[in-house]
């Protein structure tokens, strides 16, 4: 700009204090926003409804329960003017932001008229300009520039604020947008420097990412966020990395685990670099997750590039640690495949462990493609396959595989009848487990814990203290867990009680946050909310959120709401993405009548993006597995299966079968509270069975059904009433444990 031209625009900007705000020139230069995409603006300078919402109406703001409809109303009449109100301002909107609900928190902000001054205003616009980046809300985010800009003629400068809308273009990948209103900002930090490198960097834009890198060196020490944006730049151009790293040294910036982890990915992607990824991973003092998944997946590339991939020995190690790590087992197979037929019984056993815990039913057929390689299973592989056993829905698998087991010669190892014992009350056989267990030679810690924990699963708590008793060896932490879990699942609270209070003493084992659980759980099961409370309240560590969970499942089968709330607060804290704290808060609502709190309970999993693990049910039918899902969906025989339902439903009204509507988790009719309630998964697993009942599949009159979340209260009087009708035993095996229905009565006795 030439000096005549800067002494106008000083006078310009002392005419009209507003022009000094950054966004004014650039408000000038986009014609008063008309270039922006989705602007229009109207004559009285107020936001048209299009431009505040361009992409349509969104939901009245009453169906966020209400709770911010009255704050709303009360600011419609009286311009925001105390700090007081504008705390509270930016309290509701944060809190809707939070929960994922940005066109609510928009349309809050909005509704106020006239609009409170930037002076009152700036965090909440802050706030907003947060949320619009974090979801990429490039339509919103605009809006909210122009409407701050609309209605405050003389702005106040924010400096955070305009970071806030630079990191908001940048972010959303309007990156010119951004440069601009950068360029005309008269006081720059660090934090908008960071902004505009991350954006670049964020957006495969390099050159610009790396030159307002070199800038910012003049004026700041840049952040490790700023390192971590210029690396990934970096891509695989070895040479700049290692220039960057160079600095990073320099500046002790290098110890960070994000500069680390970026680090490591840029030498793995270039060429000739894993020796220098390895030395960066070595010298992380905290490595993290996506720091070894970043060391893999370079070796990996490594691997592949110098054909290594094809050595048995480096390809097994690749599936165990993809595996170990949680990776995708469809990677782990790609990488079997790799060895192209010169499979040992090694690689074969990693596979095998790869599917045996998420995939049992493939875990299996694998093992049968190993048979017919005519290979030599060993213990271990027996082990693994043994284990996927545990995962099926009934026992004639890990019979089968303990047939070979004998044939081999390995009928007196103690490893594997422990394993065969898991299996088999796994899979619904309580008597397997005991007579693998009876016909042992010698047993281990791991025999007697194994029995227990099979006791446990069945609610046959008598029985455990009972073995307990015999038991020969010394006992350790998973001894008393199991024993806890027993008596919890029996409901014997003062024998469990007694087990925990001198597990210490008589024994030499501290409780543990399991043991705590546990204890939690028994008295929570029993009606003794408030006893499980205080003694969460004393615990010498920390609970994890399975001790939260625990007491949140005994307020939902007691109704107590006040400390469910507590509860669900703190699993939600610990673990923000299990559901577990969202659906029983949902039904414990839905269940008292307060539909309009369970609705917030499910916007705000939405919002967060958590999903519910949906209800399903297997059933085996000769050598296939079924799957069933609540309504039926995905299943060719479901008109069938609906009709039979619908037949056998009516014979059980007769037979005295009342739904339980209360469990229903909508305000809907009653008619259709009981048509929700006929088709959960575990009913429509019950039925098919019972249409197949000359299958060779079932032993005797036994009926096995796998259901990976709890059963509910209606199911359970359901499948009582259908084993008295049909004159059956029906094994459910739900999350928890296993109901054995016969004679309209429970092996829980209606205790779960």
């Amino acid at each position: 700009m030439k000096p005549h031209d800067q002494r106008r625009e000083k006078k310009q900007e002392r005419a009209n204090p507003a022009s000094s705000h950054p966004g004014y020139r650039f408000d000038r230069q986009v014609s008063g926003f008309g270039k922006l995409p989705g602007f229009s603006v109207r004559s009285d300078r107020s936001p048209s409804r299009s431009s505040i919402f361009p992409i349509g109406d969104v939901l009245m703001f009453g169906s966020v329960g209400g709770v911010f409809s009255g704050f709303s109303r009360r600011f419609t009449t009286a311009v925001v003017s105390l700090n007081s109100d504008a705390i509270n301002l930016l309290h509701h909107v944060r809190l809707l932001c939070s929960l994922g609900h940005l066109q609510e928190a928009l349309k809050l902000f909005y509704s106020i008229t006239p609009p409170p001054p930037l002076i009152h205003s700036h965090h909440t616009y802050a706030a907003l300009f947060h949320a619009c980046a974090r979801r990429s809300s490039l339509p919103q985010g605009q809006a909210l520039h122009r409407h701050m800009l609309l209605h405050n003629s003389n702005p106040d400068f924010y400096l955070f604020l305009i970071n806030h809308i630079v990191n908001m273009y940048a972010k959303c990948g309007s990156l010119d947008y951004a440069r601009q209103l950068f360029d005309e900002m008269p006081e720059r930090n660090i934090v908008s420097w960071t902004a505009l490198v991350s954006g670049y960097a964020q957006h495969g834009r390099p050159d610009e990412c790396f030159k307002v890198f070199r800038e910012m060196l003049v004026w700041h020490r840049p952040t490790e966020f700023a390192f971590a944006s210029v690396i990934s730049a970096c891509g695989g151009d070895g040479d700049c990395g290692r220039q960057v790293h160079a600095f990073a040294l320099k500046t002790s910036f290098d110890s960070c685990v994000f500069v680390g982890n970026a680090l490591i990915m840029m030498y793995c992607r270039s060429c000739g670099g894993a020796d220098e990824a390895w030395s960066v991973y070595e010298s992380m003092e905290f490595p993290n997750l996506v720091s070894w998944n970043s060391m893999i997946a370079g070796f990996q590339c490594l691997i592949i590039k110098t054909g290594f991939i094809s050595e048995i020995e480096v390809a097994t190690a690749l599936v165990k640690a993809y595996s170990s790590l949680g990776g995708e087992v469809s990677d782990c197979y790609k990488i079997f495949l790799e060895l192209d037929g010169r499979q040992d019984v090694v690689s074969w056993t990693a596979i095998i462990a790869a599917y045996a815990e998420q995939y049992p039913e493939e875990a299996i057929l694998l093992f049968r493609q190993f048979l017919r390689e005519c290979l030599a299973p060993d213990r271990h592989m027996f082990s693994i396959v043994l284990k996927a056993c545990a995962g099926l829905a009934t026992e004639r698998h890990a019979l089968a595989v303990q047939s070979h087991v004998l044939k081999v010669g390995f009928e007196d190892d103690t490893v594997l009848a422990n394993a065969l014992i898991h299996a088999c009350a796994r899979c619904g056989s309580i008597a397997l487990s005991k007579q693998a267990f009876d016909t042992m030679i010698s047993r281990d810690t791991v025999s007697w814990n194994s029995m227990l924990k099979a006791y446990a699963m069945h609610g046959q708590g008598k029985e455990a203290l009972q073995l307990f008793s015999q038991m020969d060896v010394q006992p350790d932490g998973a001894t008393f867990v199991a024993l806890l879990s027993a008596c919890s699942h029996a409901g014997m609270v003062e024998e469990g009680t007694k087990i925990f209070e001198t597990m210490s003493n008589n024994h030499g084992i501290v409780p543990q946050l399991d043991h705590y659980a546990c204890m939690a759980d028994m008295l929570g099961r029993a009606g003794q909310i408030s006893e499980a409370k205080e003694l969460i309240d004393k615990m010498p560590m920390e609970p994890d959120s399975v001790v939260w969970s625990a007491l949140l499942g005994g307020c939902r089968k007691h109704g107590e709401t006040k400390l469910a709330k507590l509860a669900a607060a703190k699993l939600k804290e610990l673990d923000p993405n299990n559901s577990l704290g969202y659906v029983l808060m949902s039904n414990i609502f839905s269940t008292d009548g307060r539909f309009n709190e369970a609705g917030l309970i499910r916007k705000e999993m939405e919002g967060k993006t958590v999903r519910k693990e949906p209800g399903l049910s297997w059933i085996e039918i000769g050598n296939h597995v079924h799957e069933f899902a609540s309504g039926g969906q995905q299943r060719p025989e479901r008109e069938a299966i609906f009709s039979e339902l619908e037949k056998l439903v009516r014979r059980l009204k007769d037979f005295g079968y009342v739904p339980q509507m209360s469990l229903a988790l909508h305000d809907i009719e009653d008619e259709q509270k009981e048509e929700q309630l006929y088709y959960h998964s575990e009913k429509l697993a019950l039925v098919f069975a019972l249409m197949n009942l000359g299958n060779r599949c079932y032993s005797g009159n036994i009926i096995k059904i796998m259901k990976n979340i709890r059963i509910c209260v209606d199911c359970h009087n359901f499948m009582k009433l259908v084993s008295e009708l049909v004159d059956m035993e029906i094994v459910v095996r739900d999350s928890n444990r296993f109901h054995h229905f016969k004679a309209k009565v429970c092996s829980c006795n209606d205790y779960w």
